[in-house]
């Protein structure tokens, strides 16, 4: 048992008049004891629920970016993207209503040299959603197999990299398993969101459900003086996927300027207020063929709103109708199928 571990649980378990939150030292050296396996699994099982029914503060959440960029895996700059990558923080508990659009979306950005870093894992506890991986596995794409070197081979040839967490930072993965036994998503899913591995200038997107998600975040990205821009999205099942049955709520935010606010509604767009809903892996594949084609689907239109919305906010477009309509082109020209290929080609 580590003597050190229980003082941090006794301080965030001791219940609500005497429990206090960890400074963000300490927070940064539970997270490293949890990693590294020091803490016994009593303890940061315990930990993990007590750290749960206090909810984290902005200073424990950047004590805990602190350890992962310490020990997590990081892709490294490359001198031929002339953009800074776009990291995409997506639930790794996956989807369980609507159909992730992410992966074209992504697809869709290195189409046009946006570079564009994935991350995560397997099913998750306790939502046990439909993970990305699954569906680059479909695509034959399998980033599981691939050493950390040969990301960064394929992220420096094409533009989009994929952190699978069990192969790639694996003391991180073997936290998964608390997850289940507790029955509750801990804090430690909250700074995944946040989580950006690489070492240089990138724009971290992550998605949320609760707005005291959001503002926690914001402030654990201040104290961490985090120089670049981070883009916060209320999405579809607390992804980077912007939904369309109700008014999309952006938030930007840089170094030492105030939070910009950006809203989007379906129907300004000509869009209805309908969000493809999961599908099997086959049919959704199918669904997938159909907009890499350039066909009419059920799933082009929320394609071409997420694809347009980053495009332009990304520096590819010059508003959210040109990016739309360059997304459409892109998909009926061939181009985004081509990058498919280009990346398979490069593995």
């Amino acid at each position: 048992m580590s003597d050190r571990f229980r003082k941090f649980v006794q301080i965030i378990g001791s219940g609500p008049h005497t429990g206090k939150h960890l400074t963000r030292e300490d927070a940064a050296e539970a997270m490293e004891m949890m990693l590294l396996e020091t803490a016994t699994p009593a303890q940061i099982g315990a930990f993990l629920i007590a750290h749960r029914i206090v909810r984290p503060t902005g200073a424990e959440l950047a004590g805990m970016l602190d350890t992962y960029a310490k020990i997590g895996p990081q892709l490294q700059p490359v001198a031929s993207h002339d953009r800074s990558p776009v990291i995409f923080g997506i639930p790794y508990d996956g989807r369980s209503r609507t159909m992730p659009l992410a992966p074209l979306v992504s697809l869709i950005l290195t189409a046009v040299e946006i570079p564009v870093i994935l991350h995560g894992g397997d099913w998750m506890p306790t939502k046990y959603g439909t993970p990305l991986i699954d569906i680059w596995q479909e695509w034959g794409i399998d980033w599981t197999q691939m050493s950390l070197d040969r990301v960064q081979h394929t992220f420096a040839t094409t533009g989009l990299g994929f952190i699978y967490t069990p192969t790639h930072f694996p003391a991180a993965a073997g936290l998964t398993p608390y997850r289940d036994q507790i029955g509750k998503r801990p804090p430690i899913a909250t700074l995944e969101l946040m989580w950006c591995p690489y070492a240089g200038d990138a724009h971290s997107i992550f998605g949320y459900v609760h707005p005291p998600t959001e503002q926690t975040a914001l402030v654990a990205a201040t104290l961490r003086d985090t120089p670049h821009k981070i883009t916060t999205v209320k999405g579809l099942e607390g992804s980077t996927d912007l939904p369309r049955d109700r008014a999309v709520i952006i938030g930007v935010h840089r170094a030492g300027q105030d939070l910009e606010r950006i809203f989007l509604h379906h129907y300004d767009y000509g869009l209805s207020n309908v969000n493809p809903p999961l599908l099997t892996n086959p049919e959704m594949m199918a669904e997938f063929a159909l907009v890499l084609a350039g066909k009419p689907s059920n799933l082009l239109d929320s394609v071409l709103w997420n694809a347009g919305f980053y495009l332009w906010h990304c520096g590819g477009a010059s508003d959210m109708a040109a990016g739309m309509k360059l997304a459409r082109e892109l998909l009926t020209s061939g181009a985004v199928s081509k990058q498919l290929e280009r990346i398979k080609e490069s593995i």
